[in-house]
């Protein structure tokens, strides 16, 4: 039986992938790396920043500044305030659902507080928000989940992740939960190990399945 929703934040909850790589895409651009914040999503889709920063000083062969980061956060900060939206569905599924709902995602926990009350999708989830930052584990690695079930008060297999990158679904699975791909823009091909849908509202008829 499902009791508890877990929600991975950007690209789940609010529509920020792209703009989070428009930030990298602009930042990049001085160190004389033209890559498209488009072909970045793709390529580092739920990956941690700091991971992704060490990929693209490898491929690139530079030494990204100390204060990059900092100026990272700043512009996403900036292109959130003016552009950021909750993915499609998401508000009217939150609002009419009644499960224990929290979120669980590898960003800092004021970036993904900031996202939530940009989209006024705050008031859905209080102080149910968990950060990697947190536990210093980061998906695939199923801690975030567990944490996240444990601060709850439901066991893992009470738990249904929503998830919308291959990172997040591993951590999903290794966790033991039942685990959905979010996948509205078809990304991901044939992919048969978990149930996928392409908008939220197709939740409603999974959830009662289970608890059938």
């Amino acid at each position: 039986m499902v009791k508890c929703l877990i929600f991975d934040c950007d690209g789940t909850l609010v529509d920020s992938e792209f703009l989070c790589n428009l930030g990298l895409e602009i930042g990049l651009r001085n160190y004389g790396i033209e890559s498209s914040a488009t072909t970045m999503m793709e390529k580092y889709r739920g990956g941690k920043l700091a991971d992704i920063f060490r990929s693209i000083e490898k491929e690139y062969n530079v030494v990204l500044k100390q204060d990059f980061v900092s100026e990272y956060r700043e512009l996403v900060d900036q292109l959130f305030e003016k552009e950021l939206n909750p993915c499609e569905g998401v508000p009217e599924f939150l609002n009419q659902n009644t499960l224990s709902k929290c979120v669980a995602s590898s960003g800092p926990i004021q970036k993904i507080n900031k996202a939530l009350e940009i989209t006024d999708l705050k008031k859905y989830f209080g102080d149910n928000v968990f950060s990697s930052y947190e536990i210093n584990s980061w998906k695939p690695d199923p801690e975030i989940f567990l944490h996240a079930a444990e601060k709850m008060g439901f066991y893992p297999d009470e738990c249904l992740v929503i998830e919308d990158s291959m990172k997040g679904i591993e951590s999903g699975l290794a966790a033991g939960m039942k685990t959905i791909l979010f996948d509205p823009m078809g990304l991901y091909g044939n992919f048969n190990e978990v149930q996928r849908i392409d908008k939220m509202n197709k939740l409603d008829a999974i959830i009662a399945a289970y608890n059938t």
